[in-house]
């Protein structure tokens, strides 16, 4: 929602100025400087990149427009489905839950937190380490390790979107002079038209840097900055789900587990000791 309002922010600043000093906007529908621009940028965007991450790459702009950031309720979803988990360790074994870590779909903890079920990276995060403490005797430092490892592959992985958009906001300005030199050229084939066919065409060629500028900083630049912030964002949540569960395979009870997990929450999202405790007794008392 705020990437939308902030392209709005940014056409009716543009736009509003431009029709205070009498603009006319009709001289700034060029579809063929926009061809030329966007086109060569795409063009650009499939040569530097595969296309696996092409997909990835284009698929940002729509997460830009409709991805939201991790809220409290998210961070403590995914530590009250933590605190189930090790609860039932505690209470029946670490083979207790094989059922729901192999099928976390079919599981009732899982069910529980739609947030976390529907994130498929955070899902499979916790669900494939459980499956090596299930499976092995994996000391808590080895394991901190092996996620970490993980965790900067899928961070690196997620920042791809950010690069390709920030490739893009690099090229759309110098794309925008090659558009604004083609105008001058055809420019230049009209010598012997009347001044006011020259200034048309001075100005047409003229929108193309205009246009590759304003693509530039005022909306793919933002965009690849927002998903970096997304990919940060989302690096964090991880986080904190590798540090519960460390926490806990190190020995610490369920409780203190979780208040590990709970002190590296983002400042401006982290619940309470209180808002955390009372939540977890909630879930006993139930």
């Amino acid at each position: 929602m705020f990437a939308i309002i902030g392209i709005v922010i940014v056409l009716a600043g543009v736009v509003g100025g431009y029709l205070m000093e009498h603009g006319n906007l009709v001289v700034l529908l060029q579809p063929a400087e926009v061809v030329i621009i966007f086109g060569a940028a795409l063009g650009a965007l499939v040569t530097a990149y595969p296309p696996s991450m092409l997909k990835v790459i284009l698929g940002g702009f729509k997460y830009v427009l409709t991805g939201k950031m991790r809220g409290k309720s998210d961070y403590m979803d995914m530590l009250k489905l933590l605190n189930e988990i090790f609860q039932k360790i505690r209470k029946d074994g670490v083979a207790s839950i094989e059922g729901d870590i192999e099928k976390p779909q079919n599981s009732g903890i899982f069910k529980k937190y739609p947030s976390v079920m529907t994130n498929h990276h955070a899902r499979d995060f916790i669900t494939d380490t459980f499956r090596i403490i299930t499976t092995t005797k994996i000391s808590h430092s080895k394991l901190s390790l092996i996620l970490d490892a993980e965790l900067d592959a899928q961070h690196e992985e997620m920042m791809v979107a950010s690069s390709g958009m920030a490739f893009v906001a690099e090229s759309l300005p110098g794309l925008g002079i090659v558009a604004a030199v083609l105008g001058v050229v055809i420019t230049m084939g009209l010598m012997a038209e009347p001044p006011e066919v020259l200034g048309h065409s001075i100005g047409a060629a003229l929108v193309g840097t205009f246009l590759g500028i304003l693509g530039s900083y005022g909306f793919v630049g933002p965009m690849g900055k927002r998903l970096e912030k997304f990919a940060l964002d989302e690096l964090q949540y991880m986080r904190v789900i590798k540090e519960t569960i460390v926490a806990f395979v190190g020995g610490e009870p369920p409780q203190i587990a979780i208040e590990f997990g709970r002190r590296v929450v983002p400042v401006d999202v982290k619940p309470s000791f209180a808002e955390l405790d009372a939540a977890l007794r909630k879930m006993k008392g139930a």
